[in-house]
């Protein structure tokens, strides 16, 4: 009897033991799914949350510069006013506001330095508002080159070719100047920074 418990157990000990699991031929690496938000939102959300909108006193200041040039290529335009009256219905409504600027001795000339000292040379003002200021003092500037331009050649009076010449240059520096106050007034409605062909890049300099 023992001798058959002894067999027994032999036999059935072989059968007990765990057998090893088949190692895989091909393996497959675990991935991980990230929960996390992606940066590019959560930067996206950031800049968007960080926008201010341009105040509206720096807006009125921005356009009240535009109005230096603006007035000053008035004078250019009289051929095209003496052509075309009817365009002078487009310039009517700020007759009073150009009287009272005229009727103030050197007008021009304060209006000029008071705006580059008080406005594009103080820091307290924002970049915005010192930009739109500068671009408008060099608008004026290059304003002043066709009067330098037409005392030097003087075309005299007359129907001849320098004549014409002279009012085919003034028409279209006035039709550029009312463009450029136009652009600027529009944009710093909007609260956006205009850029002047020709004049952004002098004023972005000067600052």
């Amino acid at each position: 009897m023992a001798s058959l418990c002894l067999s027994l157990h032999q036999t059935l000990k072989p059968l007990a033991a765990p057998t090893p699991r088949p190692t895989p031929l091909l393996s497959f690496p675990t991935s991980t799914i990230s929960l996390r938000p992606s940066p590019r939102r959560a930067s996206t959300f950031t800049t968007r949350a960080s926008y201010t909108p341009t105040p509206a006193t720096e807006r009125v200041i921005s356009i009240a510069s535009y109005a230096l040039p603006f007035f000053n290529s008035l004078q250019y335009g009289r051929f095209l006013f003496a052509q075309y009256p009817r365009l002078g219905l487009l310039v009517e409504p700020i007759f009073p506001i150009l009287n009272l600027y005229r009727s103030v001795p050197y007008a021009s000339f304060v209006a000029f330095f008071g705006l580059y000292l008080g406005v594009v040379r103080n820091t307290s003002f924002s970049r915005y508002v010192r930009f739109n200021a500068m671009q408008a003092v060099t608008l004026d500037v290059l304003l002043a080159v066709p009067v330098l331009l037409t005392r030097i050649l003087d075309p005299g009076h007359g129907s001849g070719f320098g004549m014409k010449a002279m009012m085919w240059g003034h028409t279209g520096v006035f039709v550029f100047s009312f463009m450029c106050f136009v652009y600027g007034v529009v944009s710093c409605l909007v609260g956006k920074t205009p850029y002047i062909p020709l004049v952004a890049d002098a004023a972005g300099r000067q600052l």
